[in-house]
């Protein structure tokens, strides 16, 4: 078992790193990567402060080199493995304001790049939708603001910064790749449209070119805003028809998290079609049988 995207107190999780290896070797996991929000240049309450971000990457390549030696403690698993650390990011990606992604890379000597899109530009880069969060509010403000409430401009706006993002940083893994829906739930604008299903697919068809992995996303479910992972099932069948790589992900914020849905989520993409999963290790990606 295996997560990679995971948040600690050095962003907008709940625990210091430690807490989630104790957590990830109860369970018996071979593979964990946090992934903590990348900083952004304003104030806000859920990145990493630019001044944590070397003890961020020293602190996780600390646990990774402890964690060689770590076996698991599964008393069910006659062949126990040890646990492997991987140091990530969940880079935002906002044009003309955040870093480049080879930017973190020369910074830290990361395992992979989680790619993101949680706040969505328009002309002016001092104005930003934030559509995630605990708060439908916030979403519903952003838009009227940001985008005079004209859903189908906002959410425009939103798959082509993903499809530059994917285009020009190409990060690891394309993070909740459908966000933009979670506090929408058909107030705004229709996912069966057909403007809407062709920015899907215009963005589908860049991961597919460049090789991106796209994780199947299960915190919207367990943390009741979604009733349906991000991706949701119409893109998940499409990633798959396409044959594009995934990986499941819990985009955990506290220990507990690490595995939330995981058994129901393999059955479901299995029942779809998919017949392995994407891992990552120091030597790069690696196909795991469902």
């Amino acid at each position: 078992m295996f997560n990679l995207h995971t948040h600690t107190r050095f962003s907008d999780g709940s625990d210091e790193p430690q807490a989630y290896v104790e957590e990830a070797l109860r369970q018996g996991f071979s593979t964990l990567g946090f992934s903590d929000h990348s900083p952004v240049p304003f104030d806000n309450t859920f990145a990493i402060r630019e001044e944590e971000l070397a003890l961020y990457g020293e602190t996780i390549l600390q646990l990774k080199k402890r964690c060689r030696d770590i076996h698991g403690s599964d008393p069910l698993n006659p062949v126990q493995k040890g646990l492997q650390i991987l140091l990530s990011l969940e880079i935002d990606f906002i044009p003309g304001i955040t870093r480049t992604f080879d930017e973190y890379r020369r910074m830290l000597p990361l395992d992979y790049t989680i790619g993101s899109v949680h706040l969505v530009r328009n002309s002016d880069p001092s104005h930003l939708w934030f559509i995630d969060g605990p708060e439908m509010a916030v979403y519903d403000k952003g838009l009227l603001e940001v985008f005079g409430n004209d859903a189908r401009k906002g959410v425009t706006a939103y798959y082509r910064q993903i499809q530059e993002m994917v285009a020009t940083q190409k990060p690891g893994i394309v993070g909740h790749l459908d966000k933009i829906r979670m506090y929408n739930r058909d107030r705004y604008f229709s996912e069966a449209s057909a403007w809407y299903t062709g920015l899907v697919d215009e963005t589908l068809d860049i991961i597919k070119e460049t090789g991106c992995v796209v994780e199947v996303n299960t915190r919207g479910i367990y943390k009741k805003r979604s009733e349906t992972y991000f991706p949701g099932p119409a893109i998940l069948q499409k990633i798959q028809d396409l044959r594009i790589p995934v990986t499941i992900s819990s985009d955990a914020h506290k220990p507990h998290e690490l595995s939330m849905l995981f058994p129901e989520t393999k059955a479901f993409l299995f029942s779809i079609g998919f017949r392995e999963l994407v891992n990552f290790s120091a030597a790069g990606m690696e196909y795991i049988p469902l």
